[in-house]
């Protein structure tokens, strides 16, 4: 992380990455003048098992950004036995870069919608702000708050900021950040094509397509390759 920059964490299976993730992984650099730190998630509470193992789907998001500045891929949750809260992995990151240091954690609408049957969810803003994905067709705005989750809604009603205010303070706000374009990338169509054999290399980077190639990942529909159990959520 660069002295004084904001550190913008964006968690998840990455099952696997694809170019849509890098798409907004670069825009919360590009946009916020950020850090990004894409953190795979060991055992996700908010999912069945994964596909490929962790330390595959880890390998892929180290090919994904490969060259790309400002980008970096943190494995601390593959680490740690047990759940992947979010709450836990923001105090290690509070911890080690200081109360001070402006930390976001990037969720996208779906996931806001959820935030509030998270893991300690009301506490996460005392250890970072968090950042929403604007996704077009997807929009978040008050009133589907209200409708879907008004906990939510509650909670954020005062936290709001422009997103570029969250690097002047450390934690504790809330922000949107407007995706400029529609994506059409899913993992889980995705992994489909791969299964069904259509067309899915122009999806990802083309090393992470030749990794999926060698390692014949995806290819079965039954397989499993992870031990770790579904849990209750992030």
């Amino acid at each position: 992380m660069s002295a004084g920059k904001l550190l913008v964490c964006y968690g998840g299976t990455f099952d696997p990455v694809h170019n849509g993730h890098l798409a907004v992984a670069r825009t919360a650099r590009d946009a916020l003048d950020a850090d990004v730190a894409l953190i795979p998630a060991h055992d996700p509470p908010h999912k069945g098992p994964t596909r490929a193992d962790a330390e595959q789907r880890a390998e892929m998001l180290d090919l994904a950004v490969a060259g790309e500045a400002g980008l970096s891929v943190d494995r601390r949750e593959l680490l740690r036995e047990g759940p992947s809260y979010t709450f836990d992995t923001l105090g290690e990151l509070r911890a080690e870069h200081g109360d001070a240091a402006p930390i976001a954690w990037l969720v996208g609408a779906d996931s806001l919608l959820q935030l509030h049957t998270w893991h300690r969810w009301r506490e996460l803003f005392g250890r970072a702000h968090i950042v929403a994905v604007q996704r077009p067709g997807s929009e978040v705005d008050a009133s589907r708050l209200r409708e879907h989750a008004p906990e939510v809604l509650a909670e954020i009603a005062d936290r709001w900021l422009p997103p570029a205010d969250l690097a002047a303070t450390a934690s504790g706000g809330f922000a949107l950040l407007p995706m400029p374009t529609l994506r059409p990338e899913s993992s889980t169509e995705l992994r489909r094509r791969i299964r069904e054999g259509g067309d899915w290399q122009e999806w990802v980077p083309t090393a992470v397509a030749a990794y999926i190639a060698s390692q014949g990942l995806y290819r079965d529909p039954g397989a499993i390759l992870t031990a770790s159990p579904p849990s209750a959520h992030r």
